[in-house]
Parts: structure tokens; C-alpha cells; sequence
């Protein structure tokens, strides 16, 4: 170990809403506080451990027991825990600071003296023992640089950072962090995150006592954490919640921060709360998702608090596969801001992309525009229909919102879109006479849409090309065949798989081609543009009907729909991001194996979806996302691959999930209850009201 100056700092105060003047307790010969400090004098490594306290008016009574100790004292902030900490350190110009907490009377040095010196041989910036919480709770180290430590004073302003004094280092990739797990003080592969040595309330005292009467005060923390372990009886404090003032800050964090705050407003002014199902806070972690962003790049996206976070989730509901703001297309589009996005004239990228488009799909002749991919699948749905000359739809998948679609919910079967869209979908607002014109069937089973075909008098068939599974008994050539003798048109929706598998539609990569294709999402990388594309004599019905929007000429679209393509190409994206989504569905079949837990994986790789086999499924999913949220991860059970998702996030976003993964496991063995570690709903899973 170099030879660095290391002081100790723990902190103490008077006040504790579960347990006031805790750290005054008699325990064994002194205090609770004056055997913290007797242990932590044992330390071979500190030069210097300072008390830092409060400013309350009893912190007198903390500042005699730590000068009869012979220990320095700092008396600052009782809320802004991080101003009095960085305070208290500033004097001595450490190196580096290790933080532990008085209420942890039975600290062990000889760990911490371990801890210290992984920290500084490793080169880290922060290093501790609690990520994989291996340890007891009560021997909690962490270890910092001064100059980290400054920094989180200077600038972060959440109030758990604040309020908690490591949260901002610990989640700032800008630092380099360690998880040190000293093995060596392990017997085997024991595990003691299930043991209790801290206090927090008037029983963890009594358990402290028990362990001082029957093993005195000099013990290691391995002896005191079998002893609990193997007389587990005589302690009544070993269930209650893990760092529960940490958590209930956290809460507050999220609660009370500028996206929630705006949400509650949102809910007020615009019906649903927000526009896409899909991006309501409440399908993610109601009542504290952050809600909304300030800015993006690459994978990463930054809260209305400025709080960073990496997004191992949606990326834009599958929008940005090239990573958010990606330069090359952002300048396109900056250049169309600059020169002009909207005219009498006609904007010449549009007859660009149509040429592009045709030359990525040869057996097609014709293109038309539009902005989004439910109305792109309705202008589909209309000019099928007028080449057909017939108006009822088979359907399989889901193709928006318009009433064509949600019209099946007025069958005689009333629920027809629960396997497509969502259940429970009211079609309130759809004329009932579109009754009967649009029959959904199940993916792979042609018997099903052949009986359709044959008795519902079928015009078009619109389907997505692949669901949760890929085709089986040649089903897409199938359906081709069956469509090419009847004289339907065969629609692909293409709105979400097209440019993730292939350079095109995913129906190249089983070689059937359709009449009608619709791109949509990944197509012009977070820009608004969608593309209906297809053969002559069926596009040609277009003139026979009214298809027409002013915004469906703007010039942004298509811009950025020929940069993105040009990207793509060049960096032949699809291959990239199937890589890096088969490589995380690994990850999860792996870790899910490793904790004994079962999972169902579905979905494209790049587009990738998972569910826990139990039935506290959304639970778990809404714990999942909790956790993460803290540790700077948008994070649900899926995974949607972008180019800019490197390998050190994906390790990084495994490490995290790591311990959560390990704690649902405990739920599922019943050794822990999953609704008392939740901070409050469940997340949503289909279409809820908002209250």
C-alpha cells in the first residue's frame, strides 16, 4: 500500500426518529458510541478519526465521550450530512476517507484496515464492501479519495446524496469504483447479508448486548455473525428492513423531484398524463419515476434534476438503435433547421428516401410518407382496401390506435385484441359499425386465418412478421400463398422489426415478400418518419382515395431517414445491435440460473423481453426497476440494443442486477417479503386508469 494519509470519519448525532439518543446508550462497560470508537482505534491504517456530529443542542454530550476517547470532534449540518462530513475531513488534507456510522458499534478494524488497503492498491476512487452486501449489516465500510469527496460536496443537490454522502460518487461513472469483497474472510461460500449488527431501534440494542455479554468487545465480526447465525432465537431484530433511512430518503428523492412534480401537473392538464402508453411513469415505477428528461447522448439520459442515468430499457421505445443524438444525424437535421424545414415548396428528400427505399426493396415500386406508425398502418389499411375492393382486415399484431384496429373489440368476442395489443381495451368512441370487419388471428396457426379467409369475405392481411416466436410449418409462405390465390394484399408491419435483423424488413430473412411493407421507429433514428412501401398496382389505389397531411411534407423526416440509412448501412447496424441483445439475453438466462430463479425470455434479440415465472412476476419486475433507479440504470425486463450500448455497460448493468436478482431470489424461497421492500404501486401492466 503507498503510503497515503487515511483518516476515519464517522458519523453521530443526538436525534433518530426510531430510536433518539441511541448512540448514548450504556453497552458493556461505556457507551454504544464509546465502543464504536474503542474498536475503531484498533485500526493499523487511519491517521486520524474524527467524530462528525451535529449542531442539535445536546451534540455536547457525543463531543465528551469522543475527547474521553481521546477522538477529534466536528460539529456541522444535521440535514446536509455531506457539508458536515466533507467539513470535518477538510482540515486534516487527507488522501483518502473512510466513512462508517456510530449506531455500528461492533465495527470491525481489521476489515476496514482490508478495506482501505484494496481501495488505494487498486487505484480506486471509492471502494467498500457493500454493493454485494456479503457482510453483516453493521460492518459497512466505505473508502474515498478526498478529492471525490469534494467534488460530491460541490456540486451534486439530491437529498439523498446530501443526505447520505456517497450516493453521488458511487453513481458517477466519472469515478473509478470498486466492490471489495474480501474473500479471505470468508469461511467457504457463507454468506452473511441475512445478519443484523447495527441500531436503529431499541432490539438491535438488546442484540448488541447479548453479543458483548457473551463474547466481550474485542471479538471479530466473523465470531459475532456466526454466533447470531447459530443462536438466531435469541435475537428478535434479524428481519428488519436493511437501510431503511437510506431507502425512505430515496423515496423522498424520487417523490419530490422536478419529474414527479411536473407528472402530477401533466395529469391534470393532458388526459393519460402523457401521449404514448407506453412512457407513463406508472408502467415503469409509479409515483417515482423520474418522468422526464433534459438531454440525451449515446445510451445515457439525464433527468429534469440532472441526474444521469443509462438506459437499459426502451431506448425510445425501440426508436434510436444508432444511440440517442447520434452526431451525424443530428447535423443533418441541424442543417434542414438552418436553411428551412417547411415551404410552399416540396421538400426534395422525399423523393431521395422513396429511391432508397425501393433500392433496399426491389420487389417494391412505390413509397408514400407519413410522421407516425399508427397512421402509417391506417394509410396502409385504407390503400389496401382500395385495391382489394373489399374492407374487412385479417389481422396478427399490433398496428396502432386508430378505429380500424380497435374496432375488433366490438365482435361478438369482445376482447379480440388481448392477445395482439392489451386486454381489457374499451373501444368507446370506435362507431359500432365497424363491427365485423377486422378478424384477429393467432401467429403460426394458418388454419385459423384460412376458415377467416374463407368466411369473413377477407380483403387484406395485416401482420407483423414475427411475434414472440418465429414462423413455424412454413407459416409466412403459407399465408403468402393463401393471399396470392384470393386476391388479398398481404401487409408486413414492419413499424418495430424493420432495420433490427436485417438491412430492410425482417421478411427478408425468411424470404417472403409482401405487397404492402410499413418502417417505422428505427427508421430515422428518434426523428419523426414513417414509410409505406409497396407494389405499383397496389399503391396506385392511393389516388383512388384521400390520403393527405400538411405535416406529412416537412423536411426533418426524410433528413434524418437518409443520414440514419446511410449509418446503417456503413456500420451494418442490425448485425451490431442482434450482437449485443443476444449477448444480454445470455446475461439474463445466466444470472436468472445462477440465483435459481426461472425466467421466459421473448421477443427479437435486439428487441429483447423477459418475465419472472412466478406469481409475483410484476412485483419483482417493479422491484427491478427500483433498484436500478438508484444504481443510475433505466431498467425494467427488457432490453432494447442500441449502437452505442458498449461491453462496460452491459457488464456494468449486470453487476447492478447481480444483487437485485439475489435478493428476488430470497422473496421467491420466502426468506423475504417482496411488498416491504417496494416503495409503493405496482408497476402497471396493461391499459389502468390513471386516478
Amino acid at each position: 500500500m503507498v503510503n497515503s494519509k487515511v483518516i476515519i470519519i464517522t458519523q453521530a448525532r443526538i436525534g433518530s426518529s426510531r430510536f433518539p439518543g441511541k448512540v448514548l446508550q450504556p453497552l458493556g462497560d461505556g457507551t454504544l458510541l464509546s465502543t464504536h470508537l474503542y474498536r475503531l482505534k484498533e485500526s493499523k491504517t487511519a491517521d486520524q478519526i474524527i467524530v462528525a456530529t451535529t449542531n442539535e443542542p445536546d451534540a455536547y454530550k457525543i463531543e465528551e465521550i469522543a475527547v474521553k476517547s481521546g477522538v477529534k470532534t466536528y460539529q456541522g449540518s444535521l440535514t446536509d450530512v455531506l457539508d458536515r462530513f466533507y467539513n470535518a475531513a477538510k482540515p486534516y488534507s487527507p488522501d483518502y476517507v473512510v466513512r462508517v456510522t456510530s449506531d455500528c458499534p461492533l465495527i470491525d478494524a481489521s476489515l476496514l484496515d482490508n478495506i482501505v488497503k484494496k481501495t488505494i492498491d487498486g487505484g480506486y476512487d471509492y471502494g467498500a464492501n457493500i454493493f454485494t452486501e456479503s457482510y453483516p449489516d453493521g460492518q459497512d465500510i466505505e473508502v474515498f479519495t478526498f478529492s471525490a469527496l469534494e467534488k460530491a460536496w460541490r456540486e451534486t443537490t439530491l437529498i439523498s446524496d446530501r443526505e447520505h454522502v456517497t450516493p453521488y460518487i458511487r453513481n458517477n461513472s466519472t469515478f473509478k469504483g470498486g466492490d471489495l469483497f474480501v474473500s479471505s474472510d470468508f469461511p467457504a461460500l457463507t454468506n452473511f447479508n441475512h445478519v443484523r449488527m447495527t441500531v436503529d431501534e431499541p432490539n438491535d440494542l438488546d442484540a448488541i448486548s447479548i453479543l458483548v455479554d457473551r463474547l466481550g468487545v474485542n471479538d471479530t465480526w466473523l465470531n459475532y455473525a456466526n454466533f447470531i447465525h447459530n443462536n438466531i432465537d435469541l435475537f428478535s431484530n434479524q428481519r428488519i428492513l436493511r437501510n431503511e433511512g437510506f431507502l425512505n430518503s430515496i423515496k423522498q428523492d424520487f417523490n419530490m423531484g422536478k419529474g414527479q412534480e411536473l407528472y402530477k401537473k401533466a395529469k391534470m392538464l393532458i388526459p393519460g398524463g402523457t401521449m404514448l402508453l407506453s412512457k407513463r411513469p406508472e408502467m415503469f415505477l409509479p409515483d417515482f419515476w423520474p418522468a422526464y428528461y433534459s438531454k440525451t447522448a449515446g445510451c445515457r439520459v439525464w433527468d429534469l434534476d440532472g441526474k444521469e442515468y443509462r438506459d437499459m430499457s426502451i431506448m425510445g421505445v425501440g426508436t434510436n438503435t444508432l444511440g440517442y443524438s447520434h452526431i451525424e444525424v443530428d447535423e443533418a437535421v441541424m442543417n434542414v433547421v438552418k436553411t428551412g424545414n417547411m415551404s410552399t415548396l416540396n421538400c426534395p428528400e422525399e423523393v431521395y428516401l422513396a429511391e432508397k427505399l425501393i433500392e433496399i426493396n426491389p420487389w417494391a415500386d412505390m413509397v408514400r410518407f407519413a410522421r407516425s406508425g399508427g397512421e402509417a398502418n391506417a394509410i396502409a389499411i385504407r390503400i389496401a382496401r382500395a385495391a382489394a375492393g373489399k374492407d374487412n382486415v385479417a389481422i396478427c399484431g399490433y398496428h396502432g390506435w386508430h378505429d380500424w384496429y380497435l374496432s375488433v373489440n366490438h365482435n361478438d368476442s369482445a376482447d379480440g385484441l388481448s392477445n395482439h395489443l392489451l386486454p381489457g381495451l374499451n373501444p368507446m368512441g370506435v362507431p359500432l359499425n365497424l363491427k365485423n370487419s377486422v378478424y384477429p388471428f393467432h401467429y403460426n396457426n394458418f388454419e385459423e386465418l384460412k376458415k377467416i379467409v374463407m368466411e369473413k369475405n377477407i380483403g387484406v392481411i395485416k401482420m407483423e412478421v414475427v411475434r414472440n416466436m418465429g414462423p413455424e410449418d412454413d407459416f409466412l409462405h403459407k399465408v403468402r400463398k393463401l393471399a396470392t390465390e384470393n386476391g388479398i394484399v398481404l401487409i408486413f408491419d414492419e413499424c418495430t422489426s424493420g432495420f433490427r435483423e436485417t438491412y430492410g424488413g425482417l421478411f427478408k430473412k425468411y424470404g417472403v415478400e409482401p405487397d404492402l411493407t410499413v418502417f417505422g421507429k428505427t427508421i430515422s433514428n428518434g426523428y419523426a418518419l414513417t414509410a409505406i412501401v409497396g407494389k405499383r398496382e397496389i399503391m396506385d389505389a392511393a389516388q383512388k382515395t384521400f390520403i393527405s397531411s400538411t405535416f406529412w411534407t416537412e423536411r426533418i423526416g426524410p433528413t434524418a431517414a437518409l443520414k440514419a440509412l446511410e449509418v446503417m448501412e456503413r456500420e451494418k447496424s442490425w448485425e451490431v445491435i442482434t450482437a449485443i441483445g443476444n449477448g444480454v439475453r445470455e446475461g439474463w438466462a445466466e444470472i436468472s440460473q445462477r440465483h435459481g430463479l426461472e425466467i421466459s425470455i421473448s421477443g427479437l434479440p435486439a428487441l429483447s423481453t423477459y418475465s419472472f415465472n412466478s406469481p409475483d412476476s410484476q412485483k419483482y419486475k417493479t422491484y427491478l426497476t427500483q433498484e436500478m433507479l438508484q444504481k443510475g440504470f433505466l431498467a425494467s425486463t427488457n432490453f432494447y440494443a442500441c449502437m452505442a450500448h458498449k461491453e462496460k455497460d452491459i457488464e456494468e448493468y449486470f453487476d447492478a442486477l447481480d444483487g437485485i436478482y439475489h435478493i428476488i431470489s430470497k422473496c421467491e424461497k420466502g426468506n423475504e417479503d417482496i411488498d416491504r421492500l417496494l416503495w409503493g404501486g405496482v408497476s402497471h401492466s396493461g391499459f389502468s386508469r390513471l386516478n
